[in-house]
């Protein structure tokens, strides 16, 4: 694989990842959607088969890693560092652009969920309504493009997204992986887009379930910039948990591997 085909592979698979696994969301949450309140179940599946269609989409290209942490793993499992951070600007690129299609696929549920009355009396916080002077944390659209806590305990949501990536990481490095150990293989990607349901259903409830540096970063970056009435926050003092969390548990499950099955 050429370190083009690897960037072009990995942005174009992100953003796909990121458009059906956050319009998943969208359609979700946003009033004026046609499946909005459908539920956790319907997340946690939208985002698994998100997984797999962008897989097997770029698979071929890049090796369809999609997310750091897992291209961390693969990396300490094969001790190879070569094309790592051509890995990481796609991810983010791509996951930036997933999150802005996204908004455009939503332009007018957004709207509509922005100037709710409902919605924006339930959000005290949100810059303009009630107090100028607050520091608004979480803005009521932000769980769309990226996740945050139900509460909010640094260690144990920290500890939870190691967790929920070092499961995701073991299961790509021990089923996943095609012949040459840098990819996901045919019957990998629809393992680990079961796996990625199975920890959303079993991990997702405390912190929604990052597990990937790029599709939390990206997104909340776009949330920043985009020109979104009574957005609220981009919750940065948050953001930091959901990138190293995600991290530690690639470079913990390619630990594991290394110790107890090659």
């Amino acid at each position: 694989m050429s370190s083009s085909d690897i960037f072009i592979g990995e942005l174009i698979g992100t953003a796909v990842l990121i458009l059906l696994g956050g319009g998943v969301v969208a359609a979700v949450v946003l009033k004026r959607s046609k499946a909005q309140g459908a539920g956790w179940v319907a997340i946690t599946f939208g985002w698994g088969f998100a997984v797999m269609t962008a897989v097997y989409m770029v698979g071929s290209l890049s090796g369809a890693h999609l997310n750091p942490a897992v291209t961390l793993g693969i990396a300490i499992a094969n001790d190879d560092w070569s094309n790592i951070w051509v890995y990481f600007a796609g991810q983010i690129v791509g996951a930036m652009i997933g999150a802005a299609l996204v908004w455009i696929a939503y332009y007018g549920q957004f709207h509509a969920h922005l100037t709710d009355r409902e919605i924006l009396a339930a959000q005290p916080e949100v810059e303009g309504l009630v107090d100028q002077k607050a520091a608004p944390k979480a803005g009521p659209v932000l769980g769309i493009f990226s996740t945050g806590p139900e509460i909010r305990v640094v260690w144990q949501n920290l500890a939870t997204e190691i967790i929920g990536t070092t499961v995701l990481v073991l299961a790509v490095l021990t089923q996943g992986l095609n012949d040459s150990g840098k990819g996901l293989s045919i019957l990998g990607g629809l393992i680990v887009a079961f796996v990625v349901v199975s920890i959303g259903l079993s991990l997702g409830g405390p912190t929604g379930y990052a597990i990937n540096p790029a599709r939390d970063l990206g997104p909340r970056i776009v949330h920043a910039l985009l020109p979104l009435p009574n957005k609220g926050g981009s919750d940065w003092t948050y953001a930091w948990i959901p990138v190293i969390g995600p991290l530690a548990g690639g470079a913990l499950a390619a630990g594991i591997y290394q110790l107890a099955f090659t």
